[in-house]
């Protein structure tokens, strides 16, 4: 069925057809080229402090960050519950457990009070956690400084999963800025995109050599090939890092239109009982990548399926939130502390459409549905 209001598709109005036929005319399509160097400058002079490495996606810049900070078979990583798979799978390519910890219900982030009794529990057994993943959900910024004080009080290095965060801040710094390392995407429907790509971001200098490193097969520096280490095939490709400059022109743009597309949503439902939204806190500004929000089916009548099935009758894309992590069968064993926020999110929880190009008219239609099937249950 064709979907008149995808959930989240890329917007091409700046410079990309302009820089892609430049790379191609270079002749460096591959995994070097002068755009490579352009889109990780352009990157890092965002971030200020972090030097960015561009990869072939979030996923390799995570399973890298990972290999980096020397989590091996038989470690710890404390990982999110409540976020996609690729926050966790890396862990498990490198032998290692992910140990999933749930989320608060404020950022519908990991607790940091939760996280500090699994270091606790795990340290108990003998098992000091070797990383933390922590994840920005929808683009929402994580409690940073409390999860930061217990990270620094037990010495375990934080590594920011804001794939779903470009252009997000806490404290106006980006996120993906404060951990030993961040990660980004740079996936089709993600706030900006290459096609397919991620970053590595890092204030650390040795980090950053290091991911150049590995992510070219750990190549040496010499006229042949020789290699001392494994590798990795995980470098950005030309032709992908001139689509993602011109996107990245254009982020501080993007992030205004998706929040005032999250604002439209709030004052269209403001008034409708039982539906609840994610939300900025003081400190943060998410880029609100999806317009998530929480249906009590007690109070409405249906409940985020319904209202799913109906909305795609209609041509119009919905998701429901990630499933947690520790309710995946591929997972099923695997430690989880917590209780059940991030199970009743998710139950509860569904993404409404949020491309840049929504017009307000789209909302209306779409809150429309919504008001219909609220008076059938009336």
């Amino acid at each position: 069925m064709h979907l008149s209001l995808p959930l989240s598709s890329p917007v091409f109005d700046g410079n990309e057809k302009i820089y892609s036929e430049r790379a191609i005319g270079s002749g460096h399509i591959a995994t070097f080229g002068g755009f490579i160097t352009k889109f990780e400058q352009k990157l890092s002079k965002r971030l200020k402090t972090h030097e960015a490495v561009a990869l072939n996606s979030g996923t390799s810049a995570l399973h890298l960050a990972l290999a980096i900070l020397g989590v091996e078979a038989g470690d710890e990583v404390i990982c999110q519950s409540f976020t996609f798979c690729a926050s966790a799978n890396p862990i498990i390519y490198l032998g290692a457990t992910p140990i999933f910890v749930d989320s608060e219900l404020d950022s519908w982030n990991i607790c940091p009070e939760i996280l500090e009794d699994a270091i606790l529990g795990r340290i108990a057994k003998g098992k000091k956690p070797k990383a933390i993943v922590l994840v920005h959900l929808f683009g929402m910024p994580a409690k940073i400084e409390a999860l930061l004080e217990i990270a620094t009080k037990y010495q375990i290095p934080i590594i920011e999963d804001a794939a779903e965060a470009v252009g997000s801040t806490y404290n106006n710094v980006s996120c993906g800025a404060f951990g030993d390392i961040g990660i980004f995407s740079f996936n089709g429907n993600k706030i900006i995109t290459t096609g397919g790509g991620g970053a590595l971001i890092s204030s650390n200098a040795t980090i950053i050599q290091r991911a150049r490193y590995l992510s070219t097969q750990a190549r040496e520096d010499l006229p042949y090939y020789q290699h001392l280490e494994i590798g990795f095939n995980y470098k950005m490709n030309n032709l992908a890092a001139s689509i993602g400059l011109a996107q990245l022109e254009q982020l501080d743009e993007f992030v205004s239109k998706r929040r005032k597309i999250n604002a439209n949503y709030k004052k269209l439902l403001g008034s409708f009982e039982g539906i609840a939204f994610q939300k900025d806190s003081e400190n943060s500004k998410s880029n609100f990548w999806l317009t998530a929000l929480l249906i009590d089916n007690k109070i409405t009548g249906f409940t985020s399926d319904r209202l799913r099935v109906v909305l795609k009758k209609r041509g119009i894309e919905s998701r429901f939130l990630w499933k947690p992590l520790h309710m995946q069968p591929v997972f099923s064993g695997i430690p989880f502390y917590g209780g059940n926020n991030s199970e009743q999110m998710f139950k509860k929880g569904l993404c409404l459409p949020s491309s840049v190009n929504l017009t307000l008219k789209d909302q209306e239609n779409i809150v429309e549905v919504i008001a219909q099937e609220l008076v059938k249950a009336s």
